[in-house]
């Protein structure tokens, strides 16, 4: 019979001779669900009642704990992060006289020190505890927020801001890492997209807490409003600390987290197997690293990410057209902050289809087409002001950050050393390339239409769709090769046992 036959068996040996019978496929056997089982099945995880009572109690325990502990550092991380830019709309640029190209400088300066610890992070969690490092972590950039409170000039708002970067830049690449590594295909999807929903959610409270902040304590205690939301955000994020340095586990491989079994880790090291996710084998070589830029991989992701990641920035300009059309500093927070609530269930649509659906490709295709509207509009530069705040608004609904990682972690999936190098090599790229392009085409003095820069976003966001239909078509061609060499693998079994 021929070697690679999916439905071969063996009858039971009779002297020394066996025979091998070709066996029809047994039909499926089908699944009645309740009808609550159909709907948790339907809005959830489509193989959620298909799963062992053991395994959806680990998937229910990484949520409560470990995926809920990355979200609340998450959210802090970026109302720490925004908060720049609603100080600066709201008395900082006057107080600090801020008057010539100070905040691009500001943009500038964190995203090159962002981009330094990337690869480096994901090394770190390789062979020191993730609750330790990005707790740690997070120490130091609350420390360097509340520091910020204090500036009274703006090269001491420099040094503050660079050391907020430098803390800040392990915590986003750690959680790609870590959450790829824990869950299955079927889950990945939905999990990322709930996690980076806290990205806007901190956008937006970050507006509405200089907006409350602004209104109750501006010139309590002799202290202007910009100020205090340093304050309190820095107060905010220590609980996101003790959070994260408790419930966050290690890998799959090596977890010692207290609220899973032995049991637990088992089946969970078994789903890694089953997902094709490789394990961290802790010993990564010089070797590995030159193997890794012999593949496509570590070159058309991370350009993929550089092109979409700038052509979405123009929400960082938002608040400062706002004020270039006199609204008041309520407003210049508020509408913004308003985008980033809208946002949310588009990004939990985004991921739950694409789980559903079973492909990131089109539905990455599908939502930066749509981001192509907000980007000419904001190239053409209309007349009206309500097609212009539309624009700046509908920007963020049609992100695709946390379904671009999600198929990174997926592409990747068959070497956990080179998932990390890569996880930290696109977002080390992006932010390379964002500390100099700003300063070219988003000057302030060119401000608030900034004919430069809106139309070099647009100009990305179409090579970010032509980059990504490539990384498709690579894609698939790994696979296929994937799926040969296995096969090869099937046809010589027979010849070794023989042998």
């Amino acid at each position: 019979m021929a070697a690679d036959s999916k439905h071969l068996a063996l009858d039971d040996k009779m002297g020394d001779s066996t025979e091998e019978v070709v066996r029809a496929p047994s039909p499926p056997i089908p699944v009645k669900y309740t009808r609550w089982q159909k709907f948790v099945s339907t809005v959830w995880d489509p193989d959620y009642y298909l799963k062992s009572e053991a395994e959806r109690r680990l998937v229910r325990k990484l949520d409560t704990y470990m995926l809920s502990a990355l979200c609340f550092g998450w959210l802090m991380k970026y109302i720490d992060q925004t908060n720049l830019t609603n100080a600066y709309v709201s008395g900082m640029k006057e107080d600090l006289k801020m008057y010539g190209n100070e905040y691009t400088r500001l943009l500038t300066i964190y995203n090159a020190v962002y981009c330094v610890l990337q690869i480096p992070s994901n090394l770190v969690v390789m062979k020191v505890r993730p609750s330790w490092w990005l707790a740690g972590c997070e120490i130091g950039w609350t420390a360097f927020t509340f520091a910020q409170a204090a500036a009274t000039s703006t090269n001491q708002v420099y040094v503050f801001r660079f050391f907020v970067a430098f803390f800040e830049a392990g915590f986003q690449p750690v959680c790609y890492f870590l959450l790829g590594s824990w869950y299955l295909k079927s889950e990945l999807g939905k999990r990322m997209a709930i996690w980076y929903c806290f990205m806007p959610l901190g956008q937006a409270m970050s507006g509405y807490l200089q907006t409350a902040v602004f209104k109750g304590l501006n010139g309590a205690h002799g202290m202007q409003g910009w100020r205090w939301l340093y304050i309190v955000c820095g107060g905010m994020t220590i609980p996101a600390v003790i959070l994260v340095f408790f419930l966050v586990p290690e890998f799959p491989t090596n977890a010692k987290a207290w609220y899973l079994t032995e049991e637990e880790m088992v089946i969970a090291r078994e789903r890694s197997a089953r997902n094709g996710t490789k394990p961290i084998l802790n010993d990564l070589k010089w070797s590995q690293f030159t193997a890794m830029f012999k593949h496509w991989r570590i070159y058309f992701i991370p350009l993929g990410y550089i092109f979409y990641g700038f052509s979405v920035q123009s929400y960082n300009y938002f608040g400062i057209y706002l004020k270039a059309e006199n609204f008041s500093v309520s407003m210049r927070n508020i509408i913004p902050s308003c985008s980033w609530v809208a946002s949310i269930p588009v990004q939990l649509l985004i991921g739950y289809l694409s789980d559903r659906l079973g492909t990131r490709f089109w539905v990455i295709v599908i939502i930066l087409s749509f981001q192509l509207v907000p980007n000419a509009i904001l190239t053409a530069w209309p007349p009206s002001v309500g097609l212009k705040i539309f624009a700046f608004f509908a920007n963020p609904l049609f992100f695709a950050t946390s379904l671009y990682y999600t198929w990174l972690n997926e592409i990747c999936g068959a070497s956990a050393e080179e998932r990390g190098v890569v996880v930290g090599m696109t977002n080390t790229a992006f932010y390379a390339f964002n500390t100099w392009l700003p300063n070219l085409v988003f000057l302030q003095t060119d401000q608030p239409s900034f004919r430069k820069g809106y139309p070099t976003l647009l100009g990305s966001l179409i090579c970010a769709l032509a980059t990504v239909v490539c990384i498709h078509f690579l894609y698939k061609r790994q696979q296929r090769q994937e799926a040969a060499e296995v096969g090869s693998d099937i046809e010589r079994a027979p010849e070794q046992e023989k042998s």
